[in-house]
């Protein structure tokens, strides 16, 4: 088909993070939305966006997003809670097509979980700081008790494989202590690594905690979003994953491959730059 009379219901849905995390994203898009293709980009040669300021958060995630535009991209999702907190209002000033991230689907659900109306939050230290989920979350229930926790280790941990591991177990106890200390009954999973660690994290909560996952609330908004804009593909094509890394790093990138039971392929190489200017 020409590129001129291409119908942007067949373009694919760009998706980024600032490393591999993301993909959970992707997982739970391709698990409801089947005939969707999905172009992925993962900015390995800046990975961790979690330490950085709002304004080289922002120029980074821009930077990326103009890359998914490039590949016709109907529609970008920030994969990524750092980016989702701060750059995502400037990505909507910015971009033409719809921008979706994880902050907000997460309160929501966080929000109608949560039976004693205090929800504790664990991400980066640049998600912590912004103070975005207390903000989301406060949004719809001002009620709402928000406890937050930074827990910068996890990610190297996650990256390193080590989902099932005394070290990580260990972690997971001084992250989540002082919420549990204050009574949580629901925990937010601030950062889109962390459901890979879903059932050691479930095992340090306990029982009575209730996890919500924003990489499976950020799916289901893309569906409603997709829907409302008139760019959800035909429901009987079958859609396909590419993913582009911004440094050549597939160790982790094999690694949740396996985790998450995804089909990729050649991994391309996408140029940005290396360092602050």
């Amino acid at each position: 088909m020409p590129e001129s009379s291409r119908h942007p219901t067949l373009d694919p849905i760009g998706v980024f993070d600032s490393g591999i995390g993301g993909l959970t994203v992707v997982a739970a898009l391709q698990d409801l939305l089947p005939s969707e293709t999905i172009f992925y980009i993962g900015d390995t040669a800046r990975v961790p966006y979690g330490g950085k300021s709002r304004k080289t958060v922002e120029r980074y995630s821009v930077e990326i997003g103009g890359l998914l535009l490039a590949e016709r991209a109907k529609i970008i999702v920030v994969a990524c809670n750092t980016a989702s907190a701060l750059a995502v209002p400037r990505m909507k000033e910015i971009f033409k097509v719809p921008v979706q991230g994880v902050v907000d689907p997460g309160a929501v659900a966080a929000v109608q979980a949560s039976r004693n109306k205090r929800i504790g939050v664990i991400g980066t230290r640049a998600t912590v700081a912004s103070g975005a989920y207390e903000h989301a979350i406060n949004a719809i229930d001002p009620s709402a008790k928000v406890i937050s926790s930074a827990c910068p280790l996890l990610v190297p941990l996650i990256e390193e494989g080590m989902f099932d591991d005394d070290i990580t177990d260990r972690v997971l106890a001084r992250c989540l202590a002082p919420l549990l200390e204050q009574g949580i009954d629901t925990l937010v999973l601030g950062c889109t690594h962390y459901p890979l660690l879903r059932e050691a994290i479930a095992r340090a909560a306990g029982s009575d905690v209730s996890l919500v996952d924003s990489a499976q609330n950020c799916a289901l908004a893309v569906k409603a979003l997709l829907e409302s804009e008139r760019l959800a593909a035909p429901p009987d094509r079958l859609g396909r994953l590419d993913v582009a890394l911004t440094d050549s790093t597939e160790g982790f990138l094999r690694t949740a491959q396996k985790a998450l039971a995804l089909e990729i392929g050649d991994v391309e190489l996408r140029a940005v730059q290396a360092s602050e200017p």
